[in-house]
């Protein structure tokens, strides 16, 4: 565990913290798309376009913003949803994941992923862009080390919905146990 970790559900008069941090998130990822592609490059007004299904996270009860913090300090966010990019079922998903880099590489993103999903059982997916190398790497480690995560497979995934892989499993509740 992180000391000073904690996981709380964003509230509406939070929502700028999660549009902040999102351009951080979509800069970091800018580094993963060509050169020449139209995708990630900032607006007349040098920011990146926000995040198109925000709204979304306080109007939808499946939609889940969540602001990650070390102490009194801002760490990151999180986004659940019901998406899944397999086209099957699932109860969650990872829809959006992100920790600040002076905080990555210490453990807390896997600490704050463990408290998301212990908080959430039921039926999950992760889809990871395959042209995140970190985030591939990341995530099989992050969920599989997790004791309560049952039926973990990776669905590797090249059709038009999603490319890339997607990591199904299951979270048991403490009533499940």
């Amino acid at each position: 565990m992180i000391e000073g970790l904690s996981v709380e559900h964003a509230e509406p008069h939070e929502r700028a913290l999660i549009e902040g941090l999102f351009q951080f998130y979509v800069y970091d990822f800018s580094e993963f798309e060509p050169a020449g592609s139209d995708r990630f490059d900032v607006n007349a007004g040098a920011r990146f376009d926000p995040y198109p299904l925000l709204d979304q996270y306080w109007s939808d009860e499946a939609c889940i913003p969540l602001l990650i913090r070390v102490g009194d300090k801002l760490a990151g966010f999180a986004l659940i949803n019901a998406f899944a990019h397999s086209g099957g079922g699932t109860d969650r998903s990872m829809a959006e994941f992100f920790i600040l880099r002076k905080y990555r590489r210490g453990g807390l993103g896997a600490a704050a992923v463990a408290e998301i999903l212990a908080r959430y059982p039921g039926r999950w997916e992760i889809a990871i862009a395959r042209r995140n190398g970190p985030a591939m790497a990341f995530w099989p480690r992050a969920v599989g080390a997790l004791a309560f995560v049952r039926d973990l497979k990776t669905l590797d995934m090249d059709e038009a919905l999603w490319r890339g892989p997607v990591l199904q499993f299951v979270v048991k509740g403490e009533r499940d146990a």
